[in-house]
């Protein structure tokens, strides 16, 4: 497994696409921290998209944003 700073991935992204395309399982890191970990699509694990449209739909209905203030969430999360 490949681990490499999001700073230096910017640069190698092209690279970094053909490894994991050759199944290659890569993690970027954020001062060392492992941040995020990409495998090849055909590795992941899929969901039909019927379902995921399901689960987007019954997200919605639980969930009641009438009257939030986006502008405010925005804001309170760039702080």
């Amino acid at each position: 497994m490949k681990k490499i700073d999001v700073y230096d991935a910017r640069s190698r992204l092209s690279d970094l696409i053909e490894r994991v395309e050759a199944g290659e399982q890569v993690v970027l890191t954020r001062h060392g921290r492992p941040v995020v970990r990409r495998l090849a699509a055909s590795e992941g694990e899929r969901e039909p998209h019927s379902a995921t449209v399901a689960r987007i739909k019954a997200l919605r209905k639980a969930l009641d944003i009438r009257g939030v203030d986006i502008g405010a969430l925005i804001r309170e999360g760039r702080r």
